[in-house]
C-alpha cells in the first residue's frame, strides 16, 4: 500500500513515461507534474524514487546531463500494473461504500418497521 505521496510520485512517473517501458526526466519534470498544493523537494523525491524502486515498480538510474541530475526509469511489472491496481483500489472504496450507504438505509427501514408495529 503506498502513501499518498508514493502515489502521487508514481502517478507523475507513469504520466512521464506515457505508456513506453522507461523514459529520461529530471527532478523538476517530475515535480511540474506533481499536484500544484505538493511541495516536495529533491531530497524528498529521491527518498520517495527509491522507495518505489525498493518495492520493485521501476529500476532507477541516476544520471547528470550538462550538470543537471537525471533519473534513467525503466518500469518494471508493477510498475506497468499500478494504474489498473489504483482504479481497483478506487472501485474497492466505492462499494465499500456503497455497502455502508445499503447497510444504514436497512437498519433506518427496518427502525421504522419495528416503530410501526410497536407503536
Amino acid at each position: 500500500m503506498l502513501s499518498r505521496n508514493e502515489n502521487e510520485v508514481m502517478s507523475a512517473v507513469y504520466c512521464l513515461c506515457d505508456g513506453t517501458e522507461g523514459c529520461l526526466v529530471s527532478p523538476l519534470d517530475i515535480m511540474a507534474v506533481l499536484p500544484q498544493n505538493k511541495k516536495l523537494n529533491p531530497d524528498e523525491l529521491d527518498v520517495i524514487l527509491n522507495g518505489l524502486r525498493m518495492d520493485g515498480y521501476f529500476d532507477l538510474i541516476y544520471s547528470e546531463r550538462k550538470g543537471e541530475r537525471m533519473y534513467v526509469i525503466r518500469l518494471k511489472e508493477n510498475g506497468f500494473a499500478w494504474k489498473r491496481a489504483s482504479k481497483q483500489k478506487q472501485r474497492d472504496i466505492s462499494f465499500k461504500i456503497f455497502l455502508a450507504f445499503l447497510g444504514a438505509l436497512a437498519t433506518f427501514i427496518f427502525g421504522l418497521i419495528l416503530k410501526l408495529f410497536t407503536g
